[in-house]
């Protein structure tokens, strides 16, 4: 196995498992952060799991470890993140950015939507191993605007993942939300991911 395709894997692995499960869970308000930073989602904010709670570590400096596929790459040193997960195999994150000024926002948010329209053709391009399939679900009317997509991806160890991800902006701030479960696009909640993506883009207000 060439180590492209080792790392690719261990990606698509914490798309499934959430290494976020390391972390030690922290109540919602006791998240750091600081006063003229804008506001993360709250466990409670996220698509509701049916049969467990979500819990989430502290709002963190810099760029999650490991990245997350498809906008990965793209996210600078001056990120802050929070990652959540539930008792299960869900799990999920949110990556924040606040840019110089908005036009520079815009441009990198519209970087991330490029990153995310071509992620399932550069997978499969990447690796032999993975099969890779794109969704766009549409605008969410909020702010500056939000964009929804759907990646999932199959594996030929067996592995079905799929993965929902939303890129919106306030002003001069870009926002990152995943959420990420074992299934495929059947199993996405759309709707909810909808209204998790308009609350995290009226928190950074």
């Amino acid at each position: 196995m060439t180590i492209r395709t080792r790392a690719i894997r261990n990606a698509l692995t914490a798309l499934a498992t959430g290494t976020a499960l390391a972390l030690a869970a922290v109540p919602a308000t006791a998240a750091a952060r600081t006063a003229d930073a804008p506001a993360f989602l709250d466990p409670a904010d996220l698509p509701p799991h049916p049969s467990s709670p979500w819990y989430a570590g502290p709002v963190t400096a810099g760029r999650p470890d490991p990245l997350p596929i498809c906008v990965g790459e793209a996210l600078p040193s001056v990120s802050a993140h929070r990652a959540y997960w539930t008792d299960l195999d869900t799990n999920a994150l949110q990556v924040t950015v606040v840019e110089r000024d908005a036009r520079r926002a815009a441009d990198f948010a519209a970087l991330l939507r490029e990153d995310l329209s071509g992620c399932a053709k550069k997978l499969r391009s990447q690796s032999p191993d993975i099969t890779a399939a794109k969704k766009y679900y549409g605008k969410v009317k909020v702010a500056a605007g939000a964009h929804v997509y759907g990646i999932h991806t199959t594996a030929t160890w067996g592995a079905s993942d799929i993965a929902l991800f939303s890129v919106g902006r306030e002003g001069r701030t870009v926002t990152v939300v995943k959420w990420s479960q074992m299934g495929s696009f059947r199993d996405a909640p759309v709707k909810a991911f909808k209204a998790t993506t308009r609350t995290a883009v009226d928190k950074l207000s």
